[in-house]
C-alpha cells in the first residue's frame, strides 16, 4: 500500500493521524482565493511540514513536464511497490503486471497554468511536454515506464468513484486470469484555481466554514453545506493468494467482492431512491458470496452534502435492512476532504487498516446527525470491535457506483 493524502505522505502517518482525530482541512495558501467562494482544501502537507518530498520519487526536471496528480501516483505506487517487492520481479511477471490508475479529472491544474501562458505570453511560450502531462493515463504510463511494467495499462475515468472502479477492475483482471499482479488506485491534484472555481460554482463546497476548515467536512451532520475539496493518490498492489504466499509477501487482506452501477438519473444528483446505490452495493455482496450480517464494517462516500448523504444513509438501510443499526459506517472525509478520483483508492487503504486493527475510524464533526441518520456513524471518536468483512463505497457525477468488500 501507498498513500500520498492531506493526513500525511505514508501509509502510518495517514492512519495514525486519522485515528487521533486529526484533520488535514485547511484553509488554501498555494494560490489567491479571492473572489472564490470556498477558500479550503484538503491539502498534502508540504515538505517543510515534514510532508511530502517529490524530489523523493521523481527528479525535478522530470516533475517539470507532468502535472502534479501524475507526482503523486509515481509517489504512491514507489512506496506500494517497495513495501511488496514487486520491483524484484523478473521479465515474466512485469509482463504479466497491469497497472489501472484512474483519476477524475487529470491533469487540470497545468491546463489552467497553460492556458494563461498562452493568453499571456502566446503559444510558443506553451510547454511541448503540456499535452502528455495532462493526460489521466499517463499516470499509470509513468508507474510502468518506471518499473518496466509491461501488461495492459489504462485509466478508469470514473468522477470520484475512479479510484474504487480501477482497484475493482484490476481484481476481475487477475481473478479472471488475464494478470498474475496489479497495481491499481488513483491520484488527483484538482486543488487549483480551476478547480476550486468550478466546483465552486456548481454550488457544491463547503463556504460556511472558511474561518474554522477543520469544521467544514461534516457527513451527515445537519451543519453540512458542501464537500471539501482534496488532493492525494493511494496505490495498492495485487495479486493471487497463493502467489503471495509463495513468495512469502504480507498479506493486508483479501479482495473478495466489487459491484458497479450507474443510476441512469442525471449528472451530478444521485437518484432519489438511491437505487444506483443500492445496485452496487448488493452486486459487491453477490459476488463476494457472503450475507449482508458478515459486514461489520462501511467506508461511506460521505461527502458531506445534503442530497447524497441523505440518499447514502437510505440505500444502506435497504441493502442491510436491521443489520444496519449492527455495523459501523463512518467517513474518513470528514478529515481528508474529498480527493475525488483518489478518494475510493485512499479509503480502500483505510479499510484494510481498520480491518487488521479492528478500529472503525470516525466521522469528524458528527455533533447533530440529521433527521433519521440514525445508524451507527462512529461520531467523533474511532470505536474498537471486531472486523471480519469491509465494505467500501464510492460514488460519483453521472451517477456512477463502485462498492468493494474486503475480508481478513
Amino acid at each position: 500500500m501507498g498513500v500520498v493524502s492531506p493526513l500525511g505522505c505514508d501509509v502510518n502517518a495517514m492512519w495514525n493521524n486519522l485515528i487521533a482525530c486529526k484533520s488535514g482541512i485547511r484553509r488554501i495558501d498555494t494560490f489567491d482565493t479571492t473572489g472564490m467562494a470556498s477558500k479550503i482544501a484538503g491539502m498534502v502537507p508540504s515538505l517543510g511540514e515534514a510532508g511530502f518530498d517529490p524530489d523523493v520519487y521523481m527528479p525535478p526536471m522530470e516533475q517539470r513536464r507532468v502535472d502534479k496528480f501524475i507526482v503523486y501516483a509515481v509517489a504512491a505506487a514507489s512506496q506500494a511497490l517497495g513495501n511488496s517487492g514487486f520491483i524484484n520481479f523478473d521479465a515474466r511477471q512485469k509482463e504479466n503486471t497491469v497497472v489501472f490508475v484512474g483519476s477524475g479529472i487529470g491533469g487540470i491544474s497545468r491546463i489552467y497554468d497553460t492556458s494563461v501562458t498562452l493568453h499571456d505570453e502566446g503559444a510558443r511560450r506553451v510547454n511541448p511536454f503540456f499535452i502528455p502531462s495532462v493526460l489521466v493515463n499517463l499516470a499509470a504510463g509513468h508507474i510502468a515506464i518506471k518499473y518496466g511494467l509491461k501488461g495492459a495499462n489504462y485509466s478508469v475515468v470514473s468522477a470520484c468513484a475512479s479510484g474504487i472502479h480501477s482497484i475493482g477492475e484490476a481484481f476481475r483482471y487477475i481473478r479472471d486470469g488475464y494478470a498474475d499482479y496489479a497495481v491499481a488506485g488513483g491520484a488527483e491534484y484538482a486543488v487549483c484555481p480551476l478547480g476550486v472555481s468550478g466546483f465552486s460554482s456548481a454550488h457544491a463546497l463547503s463556504t460556511k466554514y472558511n474561518d474554522t476548515p477543520e469544521a467544514a467536512s461534516r457527513p451527515w451532520d445537519k451543519g453540512r453545506d458542501g464537500f471539501v475539496i482534496g488532493e492525494g493518490a493511494g496505490i495498492v498492489t495485487l495479486e493471487t493468494l497463493e502467489s503471495a504466499q509463495k513468495r512469502n509477501a504480507h498479506i493486508h487482506g483479501e479482495i473478495i467482492g466489487y459491484g458497479a452501477s450507474c443510476d441512469a438519473y442525471h449528472i451530478t444528483a444521485p437518484a432519489n431512491d438511491a437505487s444506483g446505490a443500492i445496485l452496487s452495493m448488493n452486486r459487491a455482496l453477490k459476488d463476494a458470496g457472503i450475507s449482508r450480517e458478515a459486514v461489520d464494517y462501511i467506508n461511506a462516500h460521505g461527502t458531506s452534502t445534503s442530497a447524497g448523504d441523505a440518499a447514502e444513509i437510505n440505500a444502506v438501510k435497504t441493502v442491510f435492512g436491521e443489520h444496519a443499526y449492527k455495523l459501523n459506517m463512518s467517513s474518513t472525509k470528514s478529515a481528508m476532504g474529498h480527493l475525488l478520483g483518489a478518494a475510493g483508492a485512499v479509503e480502500t487503504i483505510v479499510c484494510l487498516k481498520a480491518l487488521n486493527s479492528n478500529i472503525a475510524p470516525a466521522t469528524l464533526n458528527l455533533n447533530e446527525p440529521d433527521d433519521g441518520f440514525d445508524i451507527n456513524l462512529t461520531p467523533n471518536v474511532p470505536q474498537e470491535r471486531e472486523i471480519e468483512y469491509v465494505m467500501n463505497n464510492s460514488f460519483g457525477f453521472g451517477g456512477t457506483n463502485g462498492s468493494l468488500i474486503f475480508k481478513k
